[in-house]
């Protein structure tokens, strides 16, 4: 079962983990309504290092990207859902919209996005190439999305 950090503590965690010999991936994201698409991506996040880190957009950072009327799920609950799949080792949360600093922070092995972006989209990019930090793009699993569950219960109230 995974475990959820403060955000001062990732350092030092990531700092033992490479002193075992242990390899760190990580991604970001919502998931605010977790669904197979979710867990499909998480499981080939996991598969490219020893350690995944979900890096969590806090309740605060997803209304500020998705609006007033997300998140469905607070924080702590998407945090602890996110917790009790087997591929996730740790998560942290972070309030910013996006990841930068953080990852900037904790120069994971490894980090994987969405398909949808590319080098030259992903904004993270510069990040990445400064730490040495390997990128890998996840293909999306077709027609799965927490925008589709969200509008599919809304047309059927």
């Amino acid at each position: 079962m995974g475990q959820v950090l403060r955000r001062e503590e990732i350092t030092q965690l990531i700092k033992s983990l490479h002193n075992e010999g242990k390899t760190v991936v990580t991604t970001n994201g919502c998931f605010d309504i977790l669904h197979v698409g979710h867990v499909r991506y998480l499981q080939k996040t996991k598969s490219f290092a020893d350690t995944l880190i979900v890096l969590l957009n806090s309740d605060k950072s997803v209304r500020s990207i998705k609006g007033p009327t997300r998140p469905i799920n607070n924080e702590n609950d998407r945090a602890e859902i996110l917790c009790a799949l087997s591929c996730v080792d740790y998560v942290v949360m972070f309030d910013e919209d996006s990841p930068r600093n953080l990852l900037d922070e904790m120069k994971p092995d490894v980090y994987t996005k969405g398909a949808d972006y590319t080098m030259e989209t992903l904004p993270e990019a510069d990040i990445m190439r400064k730490n040495g930090t390997r990128v890998e793009f996840i293909s999306f699993v077709e027609g799965k999305s927490t925008t589709r569950i969200i509008n599919k219960v809304n047309r059927e109230q």
